[in-house]
This record gives C-alpha cells, sequence and structure tokens, in this order.
C-alpha cells in the first residue's frame, strides 16, 4: 500500500493508481489552502524523474492540481531540487514524481509547499483531506476513464537552477581538469556535463542508460565500485560524478576511484561554505563534532524533513551560516550566501550539485588532487548497506528487543556476538544504535522509503568498518529467513 516515507508518498507502481495519485495530489492542495498557501488559479509546478512509470503518474497528478482549480506547470524531467528551487523562489506549490533510489517496480511523489519541503506534521493534515472515491470517473482498477496529456516541458525552471551555480562559481575554476559523469539514468545526466564544461573542466560522459538503474548512494552496488576505479584508471580522470535518479544525493569519486561517503562530502562543502551551524541526521559520521570546525552542530531522526526542522530552529536561534546534510550526500542550504557580490539563494531541500562543484572547485584552487579535501577530516570512517524486501513492520518488532532499558544492551551483545563488538551504550532517536567501548557505531533502522532494514557502521580504519558491517549483514540476511 502507497504510504507516506521520509521523503514523501511511496509505494509500488500497481499501487500508485491514478485514484491514489489525484486524491493525494488534490489532498495536498486542500491543505495548503487551509495554511493560506494556496487558492484556486494558482500555479503548480510538476516534474519528474526517467522511470517508465513516471508519465502516467505526471498525468494523474495533472489531474489532481485540476481538480482544486490549480494552474498545473510542467517543467520537464529535471532535478528534484530544481524544481523545488523554482517553487521556493516563486513561492508556488510543487511535487515531483521520483523514486529516488528506491527500487525499479516503486515511485513516489514528492510534495514541496511554496517555501519549504512538506513537513512530518503537514502528512496528517493531506491525508485528513483524500476525497472519497467516485466511481463515475475511474474504473474499479483505479484510473480515470479520461486522462489528460503534458503539454511540452517549459525549460525555465532547469535554467534557474543551472543559472544558480554558474552565477556563484564564475569563471573557469576547473580549468586542466578531466571529470567523468556516470550518467546511467539520473535527471541530471546531461546538467551535470554542461556545468562541468561551463565552468572549463574537459568532460567525459560514461554509461548512459535508458532502462531506469536505481542508484542508492548509500548502499552502492559492487559493478558501481568497480565502474568508478576501471573509469579513473582508463580515462586518466581527477574526479566522477554522478547522482541518484532524481539528483538530489551526489556521488562523487576521486583520481583513485573511491566514491565519498555522503557524510564525508557534507562535511567539506559545510566548511568550504563557512558554516557556523550545521545539521545532521543521527547516522551520519562523527568527524562533523570532532573536527571542531563549527561553532554550533545538531543531530536529528534520519530525513529531510528532520533536517530541515533543525536549521530552522538554529537560524531562529541566532544562527547566521546554517547547512545541513544526510549520509546519502544531499546537502540542504539554509542561509543566502554572499561572497565577493554574488550571491548563493537559500535551497532547503536535499541538493546534490552544490556540494560536488564546491569540492571539485576548492581542489582546483588550491592545485591539489580532490582527495587532499578527504585528509583534511578526522579519521573516522562509515560504511552501509541494506537488506532487501525486509517489511518494517518485521523490523521494527526484531529491534524492539535491543530498546528495553534493563535488558537491550545485553540482548544485542547476545545476539551479535560473533561481531566482537560489546555494546556499552545506544542511542534511540531513530531505529538503535549501539556504541562500544573501543568508540565504534552499529546503528540498525527501517527504512523509511522501502522494505529495508539498513545497517550503518563507524569505526577508526575503513578495514574494520568494513569488516565490522560485513560480519553484521551476515546476521541481518539470517533474520530474513525468520
Amino acid at each position: 500500500m502507497a504510504a507516506f516515507g521520509t521523503s514523501g508518498l511511496r509505494g509500488l507502481v500497481r499501487e500508485l493508481t491514478d485514484v491514489v495519485v489525484v486524491g493525494h495530489v488534490s489532498a495536498f492542495l486542500r491543505h495548503l489552502q487551509s495554511l493560506g498557501e494556496f487558492a484556486p488559479g494558482m500555479e503548480v509546478l510538476l516534474a519528474g524523474d526517467l522511470r517508465p512509470s513516471t508519465t502516467e503518474i505526471l498525468e494523474a497528478a495533472w489531474q489532481g492540481v485540476l481538480d482544486v482549480g490549480g494552474a498545473p506547470r510542467y517543467l520537464g524531467r529535471i532535478p528534484s531540487p530544481a524544481l523545488a528551487y523554482a517553487g521556493f523562489r516563486a513561492r508556488v506549490p510543487s511535487l515531483m514524481v521520483t523514486g529516488s533510489h528506491i527500487p525499479f517496480d516503486r515511485n513516489g511523489i514528492k510534495f514541496n509547499r511554496p517555501q519549504a519541503e512538506l513537513s512530518k506534521a503537514d502528512e496528517a493534515g493531506i491525508l485528513a483531506a483524500l476525497p472519497p472515491f467516485d466511481g463515475q470517473r475511474f474504473s474499479a482498477a483505479g484510473q480515470l476513464h479520461q486522462r489528460p496529456q503534458l503539454p511540452s516541458a517549459d525549460p525555465s525552471g532547469l535554467e534557474q537552477y543551472r543559472r544558480r551555480y554558474l552565477d556563484f562559481f564564475v569563471g573557469t575554476p576547473l580549468q586542466g581538469w578531466r571529470v567523468g559523469v556516470y550518467q546511467h539514468s539520473g535527471v541530471a545526466r546531461d546538467l551535470l556535463p554542461e556545468l562541468l564544461r561551463a565552468l572549463g573542466a574537459d568532460v567525459v560522459v560514461l554509461g548512459r542508460s535508458e532502462a531506469f538503474v536505481p542508484m542508492d548512494t548509500e548502499a552502492l552496488r559492487p559493478e558501481d565500485r568497480a565502474l568508478a576505479k576501471d573509469w579513473v584508471a582508463q580515462h586518466r580522470l581527477d574526479a566522477l560524478l554522478s547522482t541518484d535518479g532524481d539528483a538530489d544525493r551526489p556521488m562523487l569519486a576521486d583520481a583513485e576511484g573511491m566514491w565519498w561517503r555522503g557524510d564525508q562530502l557534507g562535511q567539506v562543502c559545510a566548511a568550504l561554505l563557512a558554516a557556523d551551524a550545521v545539521v545532521t541526521p543521527i547516522s551520519s559520521n562523527t568527524g562533523l563534532e570532532r573536527s571542531g570546525r563549527f561553532a554550533r552542530t545538531r543531530r536529528t531522526r534520519i530525513g529531510s524533513p528532520y533536517v530541515i526542522a533543525g536549521m530552522e530552529e538554529l537560524l531562529a536561534e541566532g544562527a547566521e551560516r546554517v547547512v545541513g546534510y544526510e549520509a546519502n550526500g544531499g546537502f540542504l542550504l539554509a542561509s543566502r550566501l554572499q561572497e565577493e557580490g554574488r550571491e548563493l539563494h537559500p535551497l532547503p531541500t536535499r541538493d546534490a550539485i552544490l556540494p560536488m562543484l564546491a569540492a571539485l572547485i576548492a581542489a582546483a584552487r588550491r592545485k591539489k588532487p580532490l582527495a587532499s579535501l578527504l585528509q583534511e577530516l578526522p579519521q573516522r570512517f562509515t560504511v552501509s548497506d541494506r537488506v532487501q524486501d525486509f517489511p518494517a513492520e518485521k523490523s521494527r518488532a526484531l529491534l524492539a528487543r535491543y530498546c528495553d532499558a534493563e535488558t537491550g544492551l545485553a540482548a544485542f551483545n547476545q545476539d551479535f556476538v560473533d561481531l566482537r563488538f560489546t555494546a556499552e551504550d545506544r542511542d534511540l532517536t531513530d531505529g538503535v544504535r549501539m556504541r562500544s567501548a573501543a568508540d565504534e557505531i552499529l546503528h540498525l533502522r527501517p527504512s523509511g522509503n522501502a522494505p529495508e532494514l539498513r545497517c550503518y557502521v563507524e569505526a577508526a580504519s575503513a578495514e574494520r568498518a568494513e569488516q565490522l558491517l560485513q560480519a553484521a549483514m551476515q546476521q541481518l540476511h539470517a533474520w530474513r529467513g525468520i
């Protein structure tokens, strides 16, 4: 059954019938109307990713906008942050049809209010505004008897997003750099090469796919790790860039073909932007606090709505340069930044482009390899993976054993005795996060977007982190058979 997760409405494609999509889109706008953020006649922006199921869902969403008197405008297959930026700048609602990184047989809708992402508190208001089933408009299978056709895409949203970066990062700072772009089926696959060339880079495009490839930046496929190493060697690349399907999560590899962790990239970008306050979920690398670079840091539950809420709190407390990032690499900018007369406007939603460009340009200006930026970080190493086809209810039931105040630690150490990891304390902010006396971290939680049980590990060396992850994953795979 389609349901709200950490990034909007998600579900199997077969569950996202027209009646579900039309109903949720119209309910979203009715909810905004109750908040004074929408009125009939108001423009609503729509866009989508490159999944084959996206077109039909966009058509149903278009009808949902019409049902409440909105004026839909189609911006095409553009990055989620590009759509959000266009909506925030125009102060109108927007919605993106995307399943982001989740498997091919799923899709979803990400909703944006006129000046912010949808918050968790908004979900109840949307569900309360769902209309009753109308048998005259929908078939018994929930499909529209008459469906609208999408018009040609308006290119203005993508152009505004493109100018966001080229008006801030001026000149050709990447002159002399050879950069690869792994295109696969990501919606930013043509935008990335264009931006890099405009900034002076010699660009090599690689791996374009017309079949949709679900790229999870927190659980990269072995073939993607191998491709990075092969491509940087074969093409003599200084860096390799890509994104997930809707381009709100970055993928950045250095000249050794090593994909950076998203929380490493987030730390680097926050420092390069001279942030004084940083918000990140509990799953991100603890090098953030250990670095001592930032006046204020705040930890949240996993999901951009929680990061955004944390940034809003820091702004209210008087922080001036507030940013956020997630372990998946998505970077959020809460403050307007100014540099030598140039402005970078806030974009409080996950973005893949800003952190990658900031890292490349910083390394190029220093005339040092990209990997040199990582060497400046505290040497803490995080890895993650997930068990797929693992229902959230089952995950929560299994993890509940470790939540008891008196017996939880002992139960965990008994179940995971083969890991040589003795839990000393825990954090139940989001799932179960255990810390050992050796300052190692093992964090288990159900995914908020898909039926998956996720595992995050942190240790003092890359080798130990990988060893601990593989041992933990063996236990989690055994659980799937229970």
